[in-house]
């Protein structure tokens, strides 16, 4: 299992800071140029939304920060690593995982989730 080191990176700050929570977290690894990398985009900005105070999530652009390549271990782009508090790795995929699947993935994995938030939508006019 990987084990997370700060190595300096924006990412490696939010990660240390998260374990120093308690919250587990996910490393969403990917570029913007992929068409699978494109459908990943609005997932992690909704998850941190929507799901704040129960684990953390974290976007790693492997074409700004290559050494992630490396570190992570990443065999093809997007990946998630879903990690525990403590840092360790509890599963990992590769390709497009939709937001109901990372929830899923936590559920499996002890984490309590909430009920999904309603979505709102604007009232219809009358």
């Amino acid at each position: 299992m990987l084990v997370l080191k700060n190595s300096g990176t924006d990412a490696d700050a939010e990660q240390d800071a998260t374990a120093q929570k308690g919250l587990p977290y996910l490393v969403d690894l990917g570029t913007g140029k992929c068409a699978s990398c494109k459908m990943m985009t609005p997932v992690p900005a909704e998850l941190r939304r929507d799901f704040s105070g129960v684990f953390s999530v974290t976007f790693i652009d492997v074409g700004e920060e290559r050494d992630a390549v490396e570190k992570y271990a990443i065999r093809m782009i997007p990946t998630q690593i879903f990690y525990d508090a403590a840092g360790e790795e509890l599963f990992r995929h590769e390709g497009f995982f939709s937001r109901d699947d990372i929830l899923a993935t936590w559920r499996k994995h002890g984490v309590s989730i909430p009920a999904q938030p309603a979505l709102t939508q604007p009232p219809e006019p009358r």
